[in-house]
């Protein structure tokens, strides 16, 4: 990249990493990755919307943004943490505040068996091998940037591992933290996620806000599940609605593995979620649910890809979005099923209301078959409310602003009626109701 191509983004991100500090300096192989990504970062800078995978998400405002280098004192601010509890769920925790992990705030005494938890900064500083593989990676497709950006400058994270065998009773919650600190701050957190064999874990991701700002952050999660592994991940998104949120996960499914994931997108000025997963062991099963629920100018972009590689497997994706006012939802959903995956079986569902003449929602489901003896299904909507039965509604006494809501809440809940928490599920439709016009 030229100096005149150079974007205050870029500009401003390559002086925070001149500056930075990151655990794990002077572990030869981390270092040259992290400075290889950078470089890779620095050389593509941000892409525009003629590359495929950013087709309906502008950077052009973003990049004439600049961004200071999360402060470590200052996420050391005070947090009401009951602003942010969840109904029900008592396990362990970790949580960050601007990137930055704070152990007064987290639960980690009394971990059950087999299960190992702790920030990226801490495991870095005891035996780092065994975290050679993640973080040597190089991202080397154009959209990637983001992930280089992570890559290169993550300076926390979580490393969670569950032993094989090991079924851990309460979910584990992982809570992100995004708060003011006087101009605005990039944090970029790295997750690493194993389950051996047979192992079991359900995980709550939160990403939320502890007073307005206008920061940015990027994650990037690695997920690995062993022969007849079991994770059921849920992430609930609530940023500041004036913040920039990136995050980028994959995940490998082993033989007989299973991997229910569900996202709720609410918060965020401008929020991309990239999701690729691979079933690479027969008779793996990837279930995905998710719902943004936008308004006022929020843009939500999630990108899906899954790929069946494997005999038997098998994959369900349930997905709603609503936008109101001048908010635009994009969903990409692409499915591949691989030469030799035969007998898989997968279905993909986009439905999505529109209730604003100004909002936009872009859908664009996908579907590749190289393989044969397969079962796949995909198809994609976006429309208005049924007018029968909010004249249904109407008939009942129920005025109009409540039956739209009552209806458009319903629409959404079905994507997480399966979570098997009562109060979890409490929660989201309160969170809904919340976001969803009433009047």
């Amino acid at each position: 990249m030229s100096e005149a191509q150079r974007t205050p983004f870029v500009e401003s991100l390559l002086e925070a990493a001149a500056q930075a500090q990151l655990p794990g300096s002077g572990i030869g192989w981390l270092d040259a990755a992290r400075r290889e990504n950078l470089d890779a970062f620095e050389a593509g800078g941000l892409p525009d919307s003629r590359m495929e995978a950013w087709k309906y998400t502008a950077l052009r405002a973003l990049g004439q943004r600049r961004f200071a280098a999360g402060d470590a004192q200052a996420s050391a601010r005070a947090v009401e943490m009951e602003r942010f509890a969840l109904p029900g769920i008592e396990g362990p925790s970790l949580v960050f505040v601007n990137g930055v992990f704070r152990s007064e705030l987290s639960r980690l005494d009394n971990l059950p068996a087999g299960l190992s938890l702790q920030p990226l900064s801490q495991a870095l500083q005891g035996n780092a091998e065994p975290l050679r593989f993640a973080l040597s990676r190089h991202y080397r497709e154009g959209g990637d940037v983001f992930a280089r950006l992570n890559a290169a400058l993550a300076g926390d994270g979580v490393v969670l591992r569950v032993a094989a065998g090991v079924k851990v009773a309460q979910p584990v919650r992982l809570l992100f933290i995004g708060a003011p600190a006087g101009e605005a701050v990039a944090s970029h957190v790295r997750q690493i996620i194993e389950l051996g064999e047979g192992a079991e874990l359900a995980l709550i991701e939160q990403h939320v806000a502890a007073g307005v700002h206008q920061n940015l952050a990027t994650q990037v999660t690695d997920i690995v599940l062993r022969q007849g592994a079991a994770l059921r991940h849920v992430t609930l998104q609530d940023a500041s609605e004036g913040s920039t949120l990136v995050r980028h996960d994959s995940v490998q499914l082993d033989g007989e593995a299973h991997a229910a994931m569900y996202a709720l997108e609410l918060g965020g000025s401008l929020v991309r979620h990239d999701l690729h997963a691979v079933l690479a062991g027969d008779k793996s099963r990837l279930d995905t649910g998710g719902v943004f629920a936008l308004r006022g100018r929020q843009h939500v972009d999630t990108q899906m890809s899954i790929r069946h590689e494997a005999l038997n497997t098998a994959s369900e994706s349930v997905w709603r979005g609503v936008a109101d006012e001048r908010s635009r939802g994009v969903f990409r959903g692409a499915i591949v099923v691989a030469e030799g995956a035969d007998g898989s079986d997968a279905s993909l569902s986009s439905k999505n209301l529109l209730l604003s003449g100004q909002a936009e929602i872009d859908t664009k489901p996908e579907l590749e078959i190289y393989a044969d003896e397969v079962k796949a299904a995909h198809g994609a909507t976006v429309g208005q409310l049924d007018e029968r039965s909010l004249f249904y509604l109407r008939s009942r006494g129920i005025p109009l602003a409540e039956a739209r809501a009552i209806l458009t809440a319903a629409f959404c809940r079905a994507v997480f009626e399966a979570l098997p928490e009562d109060g979890l599920r409490d929660y989201i439709n309160e969170r809904l109701m919340a976001q969803l016009p009433s009047a």
